[in-house]
């Protein structure tokens, strides 16, 4: 009994230490984004994200004239008590007390620098980054030798408001849809049930670029595309197939006497379904919502296929996207703008994470 129980403790540690792992190296690249979009241009190009916590760092305490000191860069020098060539002095050399004489610059313009290795942060955090990103401002940055360059603003507000237009419907509409036919398939009888839901649990494995062009075709005929419409219906079809797959699963496994004593008191299916299902399969809705609202808002192909380039209807995908093409050495812009398109997302997951669990495994165990 013993050994057991030592045993399941040690498969327990074992686990909690895996999900631990997992949760840190998922959690530090989400980290690393966050630090860096509230870090200037300057500190970006210049240092990594974690040099925002306490580190050691060489700090200049003192410069030394080239001229002053008489020193010839072709021939090994001497320089407070070391000794070395010009290369070795370019890449910094060690003093006795824990200092570094570093040459900076060329043979001709150099200068000496002592420096000495002392715990520093880098806090100089700033919201220009978002005020460039999501307010579309422009801004004045001025270079190492003095000039001004003034860089214009990614305006990702619209962008946002236009991946809430597609998401908010492409996730209500599948899930309504889906519900009524998961309450069909799991508490009706009619003429070729089982067949409809063999083919709709068969539709899962269809991958949706087999389908894009087909539908492109029909959407050209009906003047659907670039429109919201067009997106609305694309991820409700693509959505469909798990959406009624996963209702089914719970709502096939609620209680059968409360449904059987609403129908004894004259209830219609629709009131079952609008008073009992609906509220009773939160769970197994949320939980869809989640995948639903995350897949579309992530969302480039479809969207690129379906409203095309039109600036007007630029989802934060496609936003992002134009901004790394345009700015991909602009990592400030770009953690701005990645994080600013991730928050909605964490929050609906966060909001509903309590249904997730429950209504993934609903409908998974019987009897």
């Amino acid at each position: 009994m013993a050994s057991q129980k030592k045993t399941k403790h040690a498969n327990s540690l074992v686990v909690n230490l895996v999900l631990l792992l997992l949760v840190v190296i998922w959690t530090i690249p989400t980290l690393g984004i966050f630090v860096s979009s509230f870090r200037n241009r300057d500190d970006i190009a210049s240092s990594a994200w974690w040099k925002v916590f306490p580190h050691k760092a060489w700090q200049t305490v003192a410069e030394l004239d080239v001229k002053e000191l008489g020193l010839n860069p072709d021939e090994v020098m001497t320089i407070e008590g070391v000794s070395g060539t010009f290369d070795e002095f370019r890449e910094g050399v060690a003093t006795p007390d824990g200092k570094q004489i570093t040459w900076i610059g060329n043979k001709r313009l150099g200068r000496i620098e002592v420096q000495e290795e002392v715990w520093t942060v880098m806090w100089d955090f700033t919201l220009d980054n978002y005020r460039q990103v999501v307010g579309g401002q422009d801004f004045e940055f001025t270079r190492p030798d003095g000039t001004v360059e003034v860089v214009p603003g990614d305006n990702m507000l619209g962008a946002f408001l236009n991946s809430l237009t597609v998401s908010i419907p492409a996730t209500v509409i599948p899930i309504l849809i889906a519900a009524f036919a998961a309450y069909a398939f799991a508490w009706m009888k009619f003429p070729g049930r089982r067949p409809l839901f063999i083919m709709v649990v068969a539709l899962l494995v269809v991958p949706l670029q087999i389908a894009l062009v087909p539908i492109l075709r029909d959407y050209k005929t009906l003047d659907l595309n670039g429109t919201y419409l067009a997106i609305w219906l694309a991820h409700t079809g693509f959505g469909l197939p798990l959406a009624t797959y996963l209702l089914f699963n719970y709502i096939s496994t609620l209680p059968r006497d409360i449904l059987e004593s609403a129908f004894i008191d004259g209830a219609s299916h629709f009131t079952v379904f609008t008073r009992l299902i609906i509220p009773l399969s939160v769970p197994a809705l949320a939980s869809f919502a989640i995948f639903q609202f995350l897949w579309v808002w992530n969302d480039y192909l479809v969207a690129l296929i379906f409203l095309g380039g039109n600036p007007e209807l630029e989802l934060v995908t496609q936003r992002m996207a134009a901004i790394v093409g345009s700015r991909g050495s602009e990592w400030h812009l770009l953690t701005a703008g990645a994080f600013v398109s991730m928050l909605l997302p964490l929050a609906v997951f966060f909001g509903l994470q309590r249904y997730f669990v429950r209504g993934l495994l609903a409908g998974s165990v019987k009897g």
